[in-house]
């Protein structure tokens, strides 16, 4: 699988609420691939951004425990979200409230879409 077929092609809601920012395009990236790994050069393809801004931010996903490492191949090390973390947990809950909500919003146009057309 190559890496292209991860890259968003519209903002998500996480980002919408967060913000599209390095750090939470690499959170974003890790929430809708939490069951693979990457190296950090796929993290940051997959984010949409910089090696650079993955650099600047990943002392930090590595001190809080977003991320861990999964595995090693060769001298590279695989990544994954750290979903034992209680704020991964959190972030978790916030992306699917965000859904939910997001869901309710679609439903509710489309009843008053259908209370329209029979009105």
């Amino acid at each position: 699988m190559d890496i292209g077929d991860f890259m968003h092609t519209e903002k998500s809601l996480f980002l919408e609420f967060f913000g599209d920012t390095p750090f939470f395009s690499i959170i974003d990236f890790l929430l809708e691939h939490r069951l693979q790994d990457f190296t950090k050069t796929e993290i940051a393809k997959g984010s949409e951004i910089s090696w650079a801004s993955l650099f600047n931010h990943w002392a930090v996903l590595e001190e809080k425990g977003i991320v861990k490492v999964t595995r090693a191949v060769g001298r590279a090390k695989l990544y994954q979200l750290n979903e034992a973390e209680p704020i991964v947990k959190k972030l978790k809950e916030v992306e699917m409230l965000l859904i939910k909500k997001a869901a309710a919003k679609e439903e509710e146009a489309k009843e008053s879409i259908t209370v329209m057309k029979t009105g």
